[in-house]
């Protein structure tokens, strides 16, 4: 026989357990006690390139000549990189299209990921003596670039620096000649036969387009060469827009 309890002591026992304060909140944040791990970081560091680089063009380039100082530069930001230099002072662009299958594509030569190509300020002034035209530099260049990359060697065009301070040959038709040419090797780019073009006509003048920069033609008075500083632009220029992440 089941023994029944006096309806009071029920009631009592119900009121004990309505009125019963809840258990202390966890003074822990939920699962605090477990932290999660922290995620592996997605983030890949910047691939560094080994670039091997030629280089063709005239006095401006020419170590012997005085130039080719973004070259130096170059080295100096890419210590592991290689760079050749195949500049030759007074040449014009004809004239390198004639050595360039021998100074970059011959058996026997480094495999070369890119060509700097930077000339036609002799051409322009031998229009007189030599007939050399804006069309017949622009095919002398195509020649080069089209040939460069079909060895798959990206091509780095850089177009005439200024030069209206060389009085002895400058005058306003060759000026007319050098913006004609100058367009032509930047609409280069769009036409898909460069991989890179540098308006180094754009970057080493100030105030007047067709002289160079004071600064930039230091130590050089002649007007046509410019000096360390005006090289340290084009290869900072260079460093960014198409040699950065070397090693």
């Amino acid at each position: 026989m089941v023994r029944s309890l006096p309806l009071f002591s029920l009631l009592v026992a119900a009121v004990a357990v309505l009125g019963a304060s809840p258990p202390p909140a966890a003074t822990t944040p939920l699962g605090a006690e477990n932290p999660p791990k922290k995620a592996p970081s997605t983030k890949k560091s910047p691939k560094k390139y080994r670039y091997v680089v030629a280089a063709v063009g005239d006095s401006l380039t020419d170590y012997k000549s005085h130039g080719g100082i973004f070259l130096k530069n170059l080295k100096k930001q890419c210590p592991k990189s290689h760079f050749d230099n195949y500049g030759r002072g007074g040449k014009m662009v004809n004239q390198m299209r004639r050595k360039f299958a021998a100074d970059v594509l011959a058996e026997g030569k480094p495999a070369y990921t890119h060509v700097i190509i930077f000339g036609g300020v002799n051409d322009l002034y031998s229009d007189l003596t030599a007939g050399r035209t804006p069309s017949k530099v622009a095919r002398d260049l195509l020649w080069m670039y089209e040939a460069a990359r079909s060895r798959n060697i990206r091509v780095v065009a850089l177009n005439v620096a200024p030069w209206g301070g060389f009085k002895r040959y400058y005058n306003p038709n060759r000026g007319a000649a050098t913006r004609s040419l100058n367009r032509w090797i930047l609409d280069q780019l769009d036409a898909g036969t460069v991989d890179y073009a540098i308006d180094t006509y754009q970057l080493l003048s100030c105030g007047k387009p067709e002289y160079l920069c004071p600064e930039y033609a230091k130590p050089f008075k002649d007007g046509i060469h410019f000096g360390p500083k005006g090289h340290e632009r084009i290869s900072n220029v260079l460093a960014s827009k198409v040699f950065s992440g070397c090693l």
